[in-house]
């Protein structure tokens, strides 16, 4: 029996696949709504009974918050790789309901102008996804008796609501866990038929800050003119972030640790079909505005930036109130790649701000903000190319290594604590609305991501 064999399998077990998805869709496992606690508990025992019935040893786990899934199967033979494959079978909040076109756990199949689409919440982010390397499973299990090598299941039920437990749990379970790669499918294509490995991830630097002038709220007749103004102070502090010529962050030493992107990847990223016009059009942008010299995807990919999040200080409120406010406030995040060290960038930004401020404004740091830093993945390691290649075959044209604008902190986890390089395959789709209403999954990424999954184990195994 061959690979042939498996895929014939997939294709002519997809309905039963379809249906199981459909009933997992409809576990309401909203982690971050403690109502939800039980239908979480639920969606991880589903999980469970899922794998056992495929030969899988598969356990819940309980922890402080929402329960971790366990499972292993393989014997611990050198001769064949070890994978660890994550997912999380938790979901956003469906807020607001009246958006919803069909009810988001009621889940169903619609035609749409690019296919059939599986419609709920999860489809996409991460059930729909997670399920797609079930499956290949249980269609390898079931031609061959037995998986091609030694895979431990890792599943959480907290990454929507900021996984409190995750790091606990890899530290006390690190001996378990440990495996020869992780393969992470929470990620889209770059575009719609372009399979995609991402080889780069952004960290992230949050911060916060208040600029406060004189003790109380003054009356604009009686200080303005003499008055130094919160509001005023922080405006020139914020313009003083960008260099308007260049795009660039004006900020001293931003730009240490960050590298320039490889000639071999800008040319995957230049055929990889991405439509700049579209991607900026369909939220009302008629350019890009970012750094000068560098395409849309370098900026959205492998350029770090600074973000101003919010700004509010004085009066809000109806009508008008003569004051000058007593303080302003302002948050931050930036996105960092390459090997920006956010401690460090966090002291050159506070240094920034009170390089600048005038006689009489003081600066008040938020001192609980986090940073991590980037993630790069290792693609010269030989399973990258061969993984690339298994999805070049699947989908009938080149596979392309991307980059990622946002952040999957579990990736970082896995490289320091389980000193674990990550793969990252995901079949999602720009418009697949996940974290919004009406969110889906077409039914050819959940079809064609079975297939590639039993490739890309195919592959891994014959290196």
């Amino acid at each position: 029996m061959s690979l042939d064999d498996v895929l014939a399998r997939v294709d002519t077990e997809l309905p039963a696949a379809m249906d199981r998805l459909m009933e997992f869709l409809r576990i309401q496992s909203i982690s971050t709504d403690p109502a939800f606690k039980a239908d979480v508990d639920k969606a991880a025992d589903w999980l469970v009974e899922d794998l056992n019935s495929i030969g899988i040893a598969a356990e819940k786990r309980v922890t402080p918050g929402h329960p971790m899934v366990v499972g292993h199967v393989g014997d611990d033979d050198g001769d064949v790789p070890h994978v660890l494959f994550y997912g999380h079978y938790d979901v956003q909040p469906v807020d607001p309901l009246e958006l919803w076109n069909t009810p988001p756990f009621e889940p169903r199949i619609e035609d749409t102008e690019n296919g059939p689409v599986i419609r709920g919440r999860g489809s996409s982010d991460d059930k729909g996804q997670l399920m797609t390397f079930v499956e290949a499973c249980r269609a390898w299990k079931e031609v061959h008796g037995s998986l091609p090598c030694r895979i431990t299941f890792f599943f959480e039920g907290e990454e929507e609501s900021g996984s409190p437990s995750l790091v606990p749990f890899l530290e006390q379970h690190k001996d378990e866990l440990k495996a020869d790669l992780a393969l992470v499918c929470d990620t889209s294509m770059v575009s719609r038929g372009v399979p995609s490995i991402a080889s780069q991830l952004r960290g992230m630097l949050k911060d916060e800050f208040t600029i406060i002038g004189p003790r109380i709220d003054l009356h604009s007749g009686h200080y303005g003119g003499p008055g130094l103004n919160p509001l005023r102070e922080l405006s020139k502090i914020v313009d003083s972030f960008y260099d308007d010529e260049t795009g660039k962050v004006a900020v001293e030493g931003f730009y240490e640790g960050v590298h320039e992107v490889p000639a071999d990847q800008l040319r995957q990223w230049q055929g990889c079909g991405f439509d700049e016009a579209d991607y900026l059009n369909s939220v009302g942008y008629t350019q890009a505005h970012g750094e000068k010299g560098y395409s849309t995807l370098e900026q959205q990919w492998a350029r770090p930036t600074l973000e101003v999040n919010g700004l509010w200080g004085g009066y809000n409120g109806a009508g008008s109130k003569t004051v000058i406010p007593s303080e302003a406030h302002c948050k931050i995040t930036c996105r960092l790649v390459g090997d920006m060290d956010p401690d460090k960038l966090r002291m050159k930004i506070r240094k920034h701000v009170e390089d600048r401020l005038s006689v009489d404004a003081k600066v008040v740091w938020d001192n609980d903000m986090e940073g991590s830093g980037a993630s790069v993945m290792n693609i010269t390691r030989p399973e990258f190319e061969a993984a690339r290649g298994a999805l070049s075959d699947e989908w009938n044209r080149e596979a392309v290594f991307t980059g990622m604008g946002g952040s999957i902190p579990v990736v970082g986890f896995f490289k320091s604590i389980l000193e674990l390089d990550s793969m990252l395959i995901g079949f999602a789709n720009d418009d697949d609305a996940i974290h919004s209403p009406n969110e889906k999954y077409d039914v050819e990424s959940f079809h064609k991501g079975i297939r590639s999954w039993a490739r890309v184990l195919d592959a891994l195994t014959k290196r």
